[in-house]
């Protein structure tokens, strides 16, 4: 019996501590005044009276009721209920009425107030509606003067009512107030009593946040509810706890916290509290705290907490049955009949419902936990522990993060210790668990069943609450309603402590009198179901099924290995490790090996043991945390049994070779092991004798994987398990004597402690090194963690991989310490709980030192005899050939190559050999990386594996871990990794005779040659000397290599050039890099004339790589800064070796690298460049050499670099410019000065191409540069005059284009009627082609639609004069003044100020040309869109500025990373969502081809069709610039397509350019954290493209472009180094010949000839050339076709080059063909070498050079007659004069032409076209397109024609007359099928309304399509894929602007924050946002669907605009960032936020 309630307590208002009208509260009664012995007084108790605090009020207040929570020091819950009124207080007023107070929010106190007082009463219990009806009571007497004394209420309350227990009858009292009152306790105590609670708590947060509460508060997070009342905070607290059983809540339970308690919550526990809402501003700052809102359902989550949440199947399910109670008419809802809903439950049953579905719930997530129970000890009292890796193992739930944080937490520890015994007192809980499985598979989610099931498990727990069904009448007085409004009411009265004393004295001896006569019948105890197991036994026979052929395989080769069948072993033992990743084959090798140990075969020889130790450590390998360590636990009995004799007396056990695994390092595998054999020896100590068996049973028939044999050998050991021998020992314990008892404690006992001492030992062997000199190397717990060393299978190469990879160096000084810690703390631990007495502790820890010394002495005669085992014959290492002048660094590191991501080489799916792994070494030379062995493959092991890339290519160097590979005998747990930008990835394992310290050696000296202190370290300067003023020089650059030294330098130099200061001259110690004013005394040497001193400060060049005006010094006008050419090679090798450089040692010498004393223009006339301006008539050297009559000339106003240090010498200029112009003016006006210079020039049309950088802005960089000029007095004179040189220069290039004088009336994109065919016929159909009738019914239509030939262009035109001329996109106005675009720049800008407007129709306002106005241009500029805009058309008349896109180089570096990781991954592709052309396709690599591929193409069509000039002017002018130009030329020119013209424009464009190829390519130290940035790769690969589509058009092959692409960032020539021709006529490489005169460059010292260097590329591809044809193109036919190219952009034509894929493993790289020569030579030397090739061999794709080893024709043909001249003692002839030699076969008649070939090139050319005009429409109109849905249409189609959806035929010769879809407002073609598959925007055109346009407008129906499919490209029979016509992929949605304005958004990398103009979008679903309100470019958009969450900011963020509010901010999370926002005022926040839901 337990009272009712312990204590009474009344609480009233403490006037005495009155402050500021709070106050506090004190207890003035409490009953009784002293302590219970059972129960002591809670202190603190006016706190919980009052949460809100006590505070006087002037008001009436109604009389409130609530429970608090209270918990002791033994964390046993109190309950607190509290009743709360008020009294009146007579008060004298501080201060008069009418006076204010002057504290803000301070109570005014009246004359009459009222002060709060509760009466509370305190329990154990928590019969809540009961404290209700008695503290009623207790306030009905006293407001109601009734003749009750409350002294006998309150002792009757606390000293008469007594409660039974649960399952006792029902109590029924009265406090003696004239009151009835009944109570009834539960059936069982341990099921909780929630009465209706629950239900409401789904009823106010939803059956989802209810879920997440429920996972919040399983995953140990922090729970805070809040609400108005106080009651809903208890009842959602209790709701909550109850939802939990079977679990107990073991944490802080504060259903109501106080406000003076509220630092509380900061606790860092995990807890469930309750707050008012009055609170809810604190609670915002709550960073890890899960709120939910009673009052409005809202449940609050941190963005950054990762809330666990239930398993899948499990969430569903539990989702369903909610739904299925809560909304029972949800399911039929839809139903057109619904059959008749049941109505819900009521409240009490509804209640007891959804508490059975958790119930179900919890019986499904621990459904066979009693199958993981481990017991240790039985008597005294069962010490059980859970198995939970074994539990989530067999349950299938390793990953699952909710379910490990649960079996992890408190409560299931408690859960375990509670309902772990086997025999106790069960509940209901106990009976769901163990019919859980039965009952899901009856119901198979069928309503009906499931509610059945719920409802009776809910009927039962009604009953649990609710045993007695026959009612009883209460009776409770009650106070009269508005009682508490009368207005004299007394004070509570005080309370005679003595006379409630005697009552409850009285009523306690009554009570104890009861209780011995009522005997209640307690529960008893019965045995606990054991339930369903963890696993599925179904499964696993599937799984020994289908694994029963390597379980064949692998009982053969063990028994083969211990019947000593090493030859017969070792042929199955690949295919045994293979096997061994699966988990059936690695138990059963665990099986087999424990046969043979015990039939005393542990003795084994030599080669037995190493294979025995080898399957060990392989099945260790594979063996993972997230299987227990199952196979670790089973090989461990092993490892101490298997050895082998080293030699008399010394004895090797497998344990000494297996130690290297972290699952040793692992205490929780130790502990789960141990506990594991303990259970199993209780478990026999009770087992009777004759149910041992004697005999163990054959684990061999296991492997017949019968499930008849299974489960006879699963059951012929386990008949009882160790539970059920427990429960029954447990049921007879009461009955067994003293003696027995004690008996059986100590045999327990002793179990446990004999157990710890042979684990003491085991853990001994297994943690002791066999050489303890090399410290141990796991020396840290993996808790938790996986023991595998597999890699994650990262698609991106092993970026997954740059953490740990599991181990680390322990304490190499004390090992043994190390050892003896560890076990020690084992220990301890398992002793702890086994209850090991103190005195067997104590012995085994003494013994732990002795046994640990002892093992050491042990080993070290192991040690010092495993080393004299003879080594393993290992293959003899191969040393790879090497090019002249290459040496080797490192030596061979023995190794293995490891597979990668690439499955040619591995064989498999794919077939072929196995060509990897393969064993060898890998070499590090002055140039190359190179392995070399032969595959461990035995089948294979006869090739040779070579691969190789250059040292310079290296793009990163890691180490990574990985797994078991086949055919490596030895355990290797990590490799190094190194990726080359070559597309070639080595990962080397090295051989365990490599050591650690070897390996760091090879990674640093890989990194120190990899970034070398300058070029000159590099292999192609090899044998190059440098002086210690070129040393100077390049330290002097790589000083500014970085912004942040760049920007410090300008701005300190800026300051200093204010107004009124001078500059300082520069003192002598900061010439520490200044060049010396006199020249050195050396024979030869470069020198730079001195600048106009003016330009000093003007012409620094605004370059980040560029050397500063800082440090050049000019010591008098006749001086020069010398450059001489230094001797570097001692000072290379010093570094490199790691030693320090003395200035004081480097000679100055000039032994090869020369140059001219000064520089001339007559000395640059044969650089090729020049030479060229020459070829295309641009004029001579000079202003003297130049003719009157010639428009341009080769200007030398850049032949000391003055102008810019990155443009070539000589550049080409109108002649109309004048030098002077160009330096003072021009140079200015663009980025690091690169004005505009002409590079080509159209032959016909006379169109020029020019390429300059971007114009200057106003960003940082050109803040800086017009610093000076804006603190000058001629600052505005100086803008003008540059502004009128650049107008000048413009106008200039519009007067030598003839285009631009003749045609000054046609439109802007005409482009030779571009777009759409006019009515008009201009001439005859072509000769020798076929009159209409014969193509179709009569039409020429046809010959009206075609617009000429791709791929044609010059002479091409005019073989059809008969086709139609095309309209124009914008008609020319009919009326209007005429142009003035002639008009002469001085005139113009001499009336600039009178506000006239350029005319035509153009606002000057604008600054931008409109399509709707424009004219065609002479000049087309493409740059940058930030910059097209701040132009002034109208000052640039006949030209025209196209905004456009271009690929950024850090997008460039970005795509080409990722491209590597797809090409070369680390690891093969497992997902099968995941392919390599998806990869691909993420890279956004062809995209960027095809950007640069359609703006060149734009290019060609402007300058040969409509002959207008193109000048691009993109970034710097260096990289995508000259990626345009360079392309645009080689489908202009044919000249470029052969191999000396490509070398040529390689020369031109990207040389003499400026091209940074040291710094895109990392060369040096200075530039390693660029990253490599393949810029001219890119535009090789689209050079590769164009080949692709016109093979006939070029004189190289592909393998010229891939020699091209290896080498330029090989480092083996030096063409490629240096950042410009000034750097390069610097460092005296400018003017190099490609060999010395005596032909051996590379000689060394010592006069012993290392062989001939070349030091040009193109004087190496000349000579490969001479000899052989290589890189010739067979297929080369210049007159078949014209001149001009029109290459398919689209990406469907575009193709992945095979360089980035193909590899060659016979010979590494195939691009030093020096080696290939070699490696392909038979090797004389190496008798055990591979194979010689014969005349048929095998090929291999990945193995060999398929184009080599299987020539084509022609390269056969020549090559045999190269052999029969040979055969015949001719001299051979050159194949270059024997393939000119052979007749031509003669030219096909042009004249023969059909139809369909015509239809080809017209809509080939089409296409082209198509795409200019999107180019140059799409920047000048930017987002202003109209857009609409489609209005599609039946249409009959008598042409051929195209569905521009799927690119198939909708007309032809089978479907004439065909009806599809046609949109009336674009032309949109489609199929009937395809309607609903197009996108569903139109994009139509403004057109203009003329009669004539609506002619182009209906003739546009007859342009001809034909399917890509039959296209006769020229590329020679190759199929082209399907294109897509990107016409109408152009088109975009129309946008709804649902809301729009500005808002201040902080950025992602620098935190700034920037105002732009949202606009929120509900069509397309996005945020979108601009520079500002007219800007039409849209900067970038935030996608409405990837929205996680959008709220208002607690706090006001950094960084943030002054004067801003700080409620104004909100954030925005999506899936990708969180973006932070800031609106002017906090409604506006408020507005964006409800704006942005609406949308969602």
């Amino acid at each position: 019996m337990t009272r009712l309630a312990d204590y009474f307590v009344v609480v009233g208002y403490d006037h005495d501590k009155e402050r500021s009208g709070s106050g506090s509260g004190k207890i003035i009664h409490r009953f009784p005044e002293k302590d219970w012995d059972d129960v002591p007084f809670h202190q603190g108790l006016e706190l919980f009276c009052q949460p809100g605090g006590w505070d006087l009020s002037s008001q009436r207040t109604q009389p409130s009721f609530f429970v608090s929570v209270l918990t002791d020091i033994e964390a046993d819950r109190h309950y607190c209920a509290c009743l709360t009124f008020h009294e009146t207080v007579s008060m004298t007023p501080k201060k008069p009425d009418d006076v204010e107070t002057e504290e803000e929010g301070g109570l005014v106190h009246h004359t009459l107030m009222f002060a709060p007082k509760s009466i509370a009463l305190i329990s154990r219990l928590d019969y809540f509606e009961t404290f209700r009806n008695c503290l009623g009571i207790i306030y009905t007497v006293y407001i109601e003067s009734m003749n009750v004394q409350l002294e006998s209420i309150i002792g009757n309350l606390l000293g008469s009512v007594h409660i039974p227990p649960p399952g006792g009858p029902q109590v029924r009292f009265s406090v003696g107030a004239g009151d009835r009152q009944s109570l009834q306790p539960p059936l069982n105590g341990a099921i909780p009593v929630s009465r209706n609670t629950v239900a409401m708590l789904f009823q106010q947060l939803g059956i989802h946040n209810v879920l997440c509460l429920f996972c919040a508060a399983l995953t140990d997070n922090k729970i805070l509810f809040h609400s108005s009342s106080y009651s809903r905070l208890t009842d959602a607290s209790t709701a909550l706890l109850a939802i939990l059983f079977p679990l107990k809540y073991s944490y802080v339970y504060i259903p109501v916290l106080p406000n003076a308690l509220m630092e509380v919550l900061s606790t860092p526990t995990p807890f469930i509290m309750g707050v008012h809402s009055s609170n809810k501003s604190e609670i915002q700052e709550l960073l890890d705290v899960v709120v939910a809102d009673l009052d409005s359902g809202y449940l609050s989550i941190p963005e950054h907490l990762n809330l666990p949440m239930l398993p899948d199947h499990i969430y569903n399910r539990a989702h369903q049955e909610l739904t299925l109670v809560l909304s029972p008419d949800l399911q039929n809802a839809d139903c057109a009949f619904p059959p008749p809903t049941p109505s819900p439950s009521l409240q009490p049953m509804l209640d007891k419902e959804i508490r059975a579905i958790f119930m179900r719930l919890f019986a499904e997530l621990f459904m066979g936990y009693r199958s993981c129970l481990t017991i240790i000890r039985i008597h005294p009292e069962p010490v059980i522990t859970f198995h939970k890796g074994l539990f989530l193992f067999e349950r299938g739930l390793s990953g699952d993060d909710f379910l490990q944080k649960v079996l992890g937490g408190m409560s299931f520890q408690t859960f375990v210790q509670e309902r772990g015994p086997p025999f106790r007192i069960c509940d209901m809980f106990d009976e769901i668990s163990a019919n859980i499985q039965e009952t899901l598979l009856q119901e198979g989610r069928k309503a009906e069943r499931i509610i059945k099931n719920v409802q009776d498990i809910a009927r039962h727990l009604f009953i649990n609450e609710n045993p007695n069904p026959q009612p009883y009448s209460q009776k409770i007085p009650k106070p009269c309603d508005g009682a508490f409004t009368r207005i004299h009411i007394p004070t509570f009265p005080r309370i005679d402590c003595v006379r409630v004393q005697e009552v409850i004295d009285d009523g306690v001896k009554k009570a104890s009198m009861k209780a011995q006569l009522q005997t209640i019948r307690q529960p008893k105890s019965q045995f606990v179901p054991y339930g369903p197991p963890a696993g599925n036994i179904t499964a696993q026979r599937n799984i020994i099924n289908n694994n029963a052929r390597r379980l064949e395989v692998l009982r053969t080769c063990v028994n083969s290995i211990f019947e000593n069948k090493i030859l017969d072993a070792r042929k199955t033992f690949p295919a045994v490790l293979r096997s061994l990743k699966s988990r059936v084959v690695r138990n059963a090798l665990t099986r087999e090996l424990s046969t043979h140990a015990h039939q005393n075969r542990a003795m084994l020889e030599s080669q037995q043991f190493d294979l025995i130790v080898r399957l060990m450590n392989c099945a260790l390998q594979e063996d993972a945390c997230s299987e227990e360590h199952a196979v670790a636990t089973a090989l461990l009995p092993l490892t101490a049994s298997f050895c082998r004799k080293l030699c008399t007396g010394v004895i090797q056990f497998a344990y000494t070779c297996v130690q290297d695994h972290p699952v040793w390092a692992s205490m929780q595998f130790w502990q789960a092991t141990f506990y594991s054999d303990v259970e199993k020896n209780i478990r026999a100590l009770y087992l009777p004798p004759d149910e041992l068996k004697a005999d163990k049973p054959d684990l061999n028939e296991a492997f017949t994987a019968s499930p008849d044999v299974v489960r006879r050998t699963q059951g012929l050991l386990y008949d009882k398990s160790a539970l059920e021998i427990a429960a029954e020992q447990i049921r007879i314990w009461p009955a067994q004597s003293e003696e027995e008892r004690n008996e059986m404690i100590s045999n327990e006992e002793s179990t446990v402690f004999s157990q710890a001492i042979h684990y003491a030992n085991r853990m001994v062997y297994m943690r002791v090194p066999l050489d303890i000199s090399k410290g141990i190397k796991n020396v840290f717990s993996h808790e938790g963690e996986s023991g595998s060393s597999n890699i994650s299978q990262s698609i991106g190469g092993s970026d997954s991989l740059d953490g740990e990879s599991g181990f680390e160096e322990g304490d190499s000084s004390d090992p043994a310490g190390s050892v003896i810690r560890f076990i020690s703390k084992f220990v301890d631990k398992v002793c702890s709980e086994g209850g090991v007495t103190a005195e067997h502790q104590k012995s085994l820890h003494q013994m732990i030192p002795g046994v640990v010394a002892m093992h050491i002495e042990t080993l070290e005669a192991v040690n010092k005899e495993s080393k004299r085992l003879p080594p393993i014959k290992k293959p003899k290492i191969l040393k790879p050939a090497l090019l002249p002048g290459e040496e080797l660094v490192l030596a061979g590191l023995r190794g293995y190559l490891l597979p990668d991501g690439r499955e040619e080489g591995t064989g498999g799916n794919l077939g072929g050999p196995q060509l990897l792994p393969a064993e060898g070494a890998v070499f590090l030379t002055t140039y190359r990386v190179v392995f070399k062995g032969t595959p461990c493959d035995i089948q294979a092991c006869e090739q040779v594996v070579i691969r190789s890339f250059p040292i310079t290519a290296l793009t990163k160097e890691k180490k990574v871990s990985i797994s078991n590979t086949p055919h490596i005998e030895q355990y290797l747990s990590e490799a190094v990794q190194l990726r080359a930008c070559t597309f070639q990835l080595m990962r080397i394992a090295f051989d365990e005779e490599v050591n650690q310290e070897k390996i760091e050696h090879f990674r640093k000296t890989v990194n120190r040659y990899r970034y070398p202190p300058s070029v000159f370290s590099m292999f192609a300067f090899n044998g190059v000397t440098t002086t210690n003023t070129m040393l100077q020089t390049h330290k002097q650059k790589d000083k500014t290599a970085t912004l942040r030294k760049f920007a410090s330098r300008t701005f300190l130099r800026g300051s200093s050039r204010k107004p009124g200061l001078k500059n300082k001259q520069m003192s002598r110690k900061g010439q520490k890099y200044v060049l010396p004013g006199e020249p050195l005394a050396v024979p030869r040497r470069a020198t730079l004339p001195k600048p106009p001193l003016q330009d000093l400060t003007d012409s620094r060049p605004n370059s980040l790589y560029e050397e500063d005006d800082i440090s050049l010094d000019f010591s008098s006008p006749g001086s020069t800064p010398s450059l001489t050419t230094p001797s570097f090679e001692a000072d290379r090798r010093r570094f490199l070796d790691g030693r320090t450089v003395d200035e004081s040692e480097i000679e100055i010498q000039t032994s090869t690298l020369k140059a001219s004393d000064t520089l001339s223009a007559d000395k640059l006339m044969d650089r090729p460049y020049v030479q060229d301006y020459q070829r295309l008539g641009l004029g001579s050297p000079g202003s003297t050499r130049q003719k009157s009559t010639e428009p341009f000339r080769i200007s030398e106003v850049n032949l000391h670099y003055n102008v810019c240090r990155s443009y070539p010498a000589l550049v080409v200029v109108p002649s109309t410019v004048a030098d002077e112009s160009i330096r003072k003016s021009l140079g200015k006006c663009h980025r690091q000065s690169r004005f505009p210079a002409i590079t080509w020039r159209h032959p016909r049309t006379k169109a020029l191409l020019l390429r300059c950088s971007g114009f200057h802005g106003k960003g940082v960089m050109g803040m800086m540069k017009s610093q000076v000029v804006q603190n000058t007095s001629t600052g505005t004179s100086t803008e003008t005059t540059r502004s009128i040189e650049q107008e000048k220069y413009f106008q200039s290039i519009v007067a030598n284009t003839p285009v631009g004088s003749h045609h000054n009336t046609d439109s802007l994109v005409s482009l030779n009627s571009v777009l759409t065919p006019t009515s008009e016929a201009t001439g005859s159909p072509p000769q020798g082609s076929e009159s209409p009738r014969k193509v179709g019914g009569g039409s020429s239509a046809i010959y009206r639609a075609m617009t000429g030939i791709r791929g044609s262009g010059g002479k091409g035109m005019n073989s059809f004069r008969g086709l139609t001329k095309w309209g124009s996109l914008r008609t020319t106005p009919s009326s209007g003044p005429p142009s003035t675009l002639n008009t002469d720049v001085g005139a113009r800008l001499a009336h600039k100020t009178g506000g006239q407007q350029p005319e035509g129709g153009q606002d000057a306002k604008d600054g931008a040309v409109m399509p709707t106005s424009a004219h065609k241009a002479a000049l087309y500029v493409f740059g940058e869109k930030s910059q097209m805009k701040a132009i002034k058309t109208e000052n640039f008349p006949k030209c025209d500025f196209i905004p456009c896109d271009f690929n950024e180089v850090r997008h460039v570096k970005a795509s080409f990373k990722k491209l590597m990781r797809a090409c070369v991954s680390s690891a093969p592709l497992t997902d099968p969502e995941v392919s390599f052309h998806k990869l691909v396709e993420d890279t956004e690599w062809l995209l960027q081809i095809q950007n640069i591929m359609q703006l060149a193409g734009a290019a060609v069509d402007l300058m040969d069709i409509q002959g207008s000039s193109v000048m691009i002017s993109m970034e710097d002018g260096s990289d995508f610039t000259s990626q345009v130009v360079a392309l645009t030329q080689v489908l202009l020119d044919p000249y470029y397509r052969t191999i000396d013209g490509f070398r040529v424009l390689v020369e031109k464009e990207w040389l003499a350019f400026g091209h940074k190829f040291t710094h895109r390519c990392n060369h040096t130290a200075a530039h390693q954290g660029s990253g490599f940035a393949p810029i001219f790769l890119q535009f090789l690969d689209a050079v590769h493209q164009v080949v692709n589509q016109f093979p006939l058009s070029f004189e190289f092959n592909q393998y010229f472009l891939k020699f091209i692409a290896y080498h330029y960032c090989s480092a083996r020539f030096r063409n490629f180094f240096f950042d410009s021709e000034c750097e390069r006529f610097e460092y005296g490489t400018l003017f190099e010949d490609s060999r010395t005169k005596s032909g051996k460059i590379g000689e060394r010292g010592d006069g012993t000839s290392k062989g001939i260097q070349i030091k040009s590329l193109w004087d190496y591809i000349d000579s490969i050339h001479l000899k052989t044809p290589l890189f010739y193109n067979f297929l080369y036919a210049p007159s078949i076709r014209d001149c001009v190219l029109r290459p398919y952009s689209d990406i469907a034509n575009l193709r992945i080059w095979d360089y980035y894929i193909n590899e060659d493993l016979r010979t590494g790289s195939t691009y030093d063909r020096e080696v290939v020569t070699k490696a392909t030579e038979p090797n004389e030397e190496n008798e055990e070498g591979p194979l010689l090739p014969t005349d048929r061999r095998i090929i291999n794709g990945c193995y060999d050079n398929i184009q080599e080893a299987q020539l084509d024709m022609f390269r056969w043909l020549l090559e045999e007659m190269s052999h029969l001249e040979t055969d015949l003692c001719h001299f051979p002839m050159k194949w270059k004069f024997v393939w000119e030699k052979l007749e031509s076969p003669m030219e096909l008649q042009s004249t023969r032409t059909t139809a369909a070939s015509e239809m080809v090139k017209q809509h080939g050319t089409s296409l082209h076209k198509k795409t200019t005009i999107e180019i140059l429409t799409k920047g000048k109109e930017g987002s202003k397109s109209q857009t609409q849905p489609h209005h599609f249409e039946t249409h009959s189609y008598v042409t051929p024609t195209y569905c521009d959806y799927c690119q198939h035929l909708l007309w032809g010769l089978v479907k004439q007359g065909y009806k599809g879809m046609k949109c009336s407002e674009c032309g949109y073609n489609c199929h009937d099928k395809c309607q609903n598959l197009v996108p569903k925007q139109c994009g139509k055109v403004k057109i203009s309304r003329e009669s004539s346009f609506r002619q182009s407008q209906t003739s546009m129906e007859d342009v001809i399509r034909v399917t890509p499919q039959s296209t006769p490209m020229i590329s020679g029979g190759q199929t082209t894929p399907t294109y897509y016509d990107h016409s109408w992929q152009s088109a975009q949605v129309s946008e709804t602007r649902t809301h729009e304005g500005y808002l201040w958004k902080r950025g992602a990398l620098l935190k700034g924050w920037k105002q732009r103009w949202f606009v929120l979008d509900s069509t397309k679903h996005q945020l979108r946002y601009y520079e500002s309100k007219e800007d039409t470019h849209c900067k970038g958009f935030i996608d409405l669907s990837e929205i996680e969450s959008l709220q208002l900011s607690a706090v006001a963020l950094p960084g943030a605009p002054k004067k801003a509010e700080e409620k104004a901010f909100f954030d925005l999370k999506t899936i990708r960032r969180v973006y932070n926002f800031l609106a002017d005022s906090k409604d506006h926040a408020d507005e964006w936020i409800n704006k942005i839901q609406e949308c969602l």
